[in-house]
């Protein structure tokens, strides 16, 4: 299982609703809106958490 890095919630590889590659990594998505956020700002997501 792979975890949604928008709504951290759980999504099968083979079963998501979309797919982004960022730096080299594949991130997996449980609705193409949460893809759409990603892809506006991926770093909001899979950088370093804001204090």
């Amino acid at each position: 299982m792979a975890v949604d890095p928008v709504c951290k919630m759980s999504v099968e590889p083979a079963k998501a609703a979309a797919q982004s590659t960022y730096k080299g990594r594949t991130y997996y998505f449980c609705a193409v809106g949460c893809k759409q956020k990603f892809d506006r700002e991926p770093e909001k997501y899979v950088g370093e958490p804001q204090p």
